[in-house]
């Protein structure tokens, strides 16, 4: 391979934790590839309010993701919008293939492909997808207005999806398996404090129903006694977590039992030069600077790896073969 087709770094999504990493990564003069299949922000684009992200009281998911964006444009940073397929790792370098056709050889890999919504795999939720159940509010809150939705979840999304569809629906009931949410006090307390939203505690969705139109009913399960019962309803919204996209994630990277990348402290995984970040590895919490920490710390210790690998590289090339000295 050419060295013009060899790139320092390359750096697969374009979320938080990878447009941090890009910035880190082309202000250590690596030689960067951002890969990114959709919009830049990946899940940050969902969310209709970000409060908790240091320097903005109140922003859009939206405008943050553009604000990461413009700061890492404003280096000469090679974007290429496609989908990665492959990556392989390799002694000399490893290889990342793209759906486009690109094959780019690259001494370092950041994966920061995040996750997607967990489904509740419950009757009737894949065949209603679209037609009353939705994992974005912000998306598709729209079409509820005035209408009765239930949100499934008791962590910080469900409930600042809930308060979202709050200014829209006619009333949205917070469906939760325990007896006490996961959320911040915060937005626990602005959830009792909405009048148009009711909390339907130690309860699950056993089934989604519908008619002719779409969602119209759900059948609920109390976790405690297991009696069931039915609430008319017109749409589902679920925030129960999120699963990692670790398709890429190559063999003999080391994943828990969740399928998230385990990592160390600069975010490197079991093969070198292949780092995972976001909500991609194994962490404590989620958040969105927690994902531009990961890009930082991971972008700066790919640095230090490629240096070496470069010196290495440059040092093996600089040796002659034994017996190759010209004795004439």
């Amino acid at each position: 391979m050419s060295q013009a087709e060899l790139y320092d770094l390359v750096i697969v999504g374009a979320g938080p934790g990878g447009l941090s990493a890009a910035i880190y990564a082309m202000r250590g003069a690596l030689k960067t590839m951002l890969i990114e299949k959709a919009a830049p922000g990946g899940q940050v684009n969902l969310s209709d309010e970000v409060e908790n992200y240091p320097g903005f009281v109140h922003v859009s998911g939206a405008e943050l993701s553009m604000r990461f964006a413009e700061h890492a444009r404003s280096y000469p940073l090679e974007e290429l919008n496609d989908e990665v397929v492959a990556i392989e790792p390799g002694l000399e370098h490893h290889t990342v293939r793209t759906a486009g056709g690109r094959v780019i050889g690259v001494h370092a890999v950041i994966l920061a492909t995040g996750g997607s919504p967990r489904k509740l795999g419950v009757p009737g939720e894949d065949e209603l997808y679209g037609k009353g159940v939705s994992y974005c509010a912000v998306c598709d809150g729209f079409f509820f207005r005035g209408k009765r939705v239930i949100v499934v979840g008791g962590g910080d999304s469900a409930c600042e999806e809930g308060l979202y569809l709050a200014k829209l629906a006619e009333q949205v009931y917070l469906v939760h398996r325990r007896d006490a949410l996961r959320a911040s006090m915060i937005l626990q307390q602005r959830v009792e404090a909405e009048c148009k939203m009711e909390v339907v505690w130690n309860s699950v969705v056993n089934e989604i129903k519908a008619d002719g139109e779409g969602v119209n009913g759900v059948e609920l399960k109390d976790t405690r006694t297991g009696e069931l019962r039915d609430m008319p309803i017109d749409g589902v919204f679920v925030f129960v977590g999120f699963v990692p996209n670790n398709e890429l994630v190559p063999a003999g990277v080391r994943l828990n039992a969740e399928g998230f990348v385990i990592t160390d402290d600069q975010c490197r995984t079991s093969i070198p030069g292949i780092y995972a970040i976001g909500d991609l590895r194994e962490k404590y919490a989620r958040q969105i600077v927690l994902s531009a920490g990961d890009g930082c710390m991971a972008a700066l210790s790919a640095a230090h790896y490629v240096e070496g690998r470069k010196a290495k590289l440059s040092a093996e090339t600089c040796e002659l073969p034994a017996g190759s000295m010209d004795t004439h």
